[in-house]
């Protein structure tokens, strides 16, 4: 079973992220933090890893820095609220194979998965 792991200090979008990727038969992983994002990639290898750009603390572009430290086969998408573009750049240079803007379309999200799952 493939493994996901969210990233994201807004507890409700965890949750619906959570909730419907379960569904799709995915075995899922939530963190608030970086601190706690770091523990589960060291600990379970998720295959995959939504996170959002903008957590406190440590941000996005550091966890993805640090994830692909740690397993560069872990595919990273990004999800974002701003027009963060310059950090997107940056994000896609680091490895992160695609983005999402928030609010998002949870079938465009569920469509990318599927599609990233396939390939690795």
């Amino acid at each position: 079973m493939n493994k996901i792991l969210v990233v994201d200090d807004q507890y409700g979008i965890r949750v619906l992220l959570n909730e419907i990727l379960q569904k799709d038969g995915y075995q899922m992983f939530q963190a608030a933090n970086g601190i706690q994002a770091l523990a589960i990639v060291e600990e379970e290898t998720p295959d995959l890893v939504l996170l959002d750009m903008k957590i406190p603390g440590m941000d996005g572009l550091e966890i993805l820095r640090r994830i692909k430290d740690m397993n560069p086969n872990i595919e990273v998408i990004m999800m974002t609220a701003y027009g963060e573009l310059n950090m997107i750049d940056e994000a896609m240079q680091l490895g992160a194979v695609t983005h999402f803007a928030k609010p998002f379309d949870i079938d465009d999200v569920r469509a990318v998965i599927a599609e990233n799952m396939k390939s690795s």
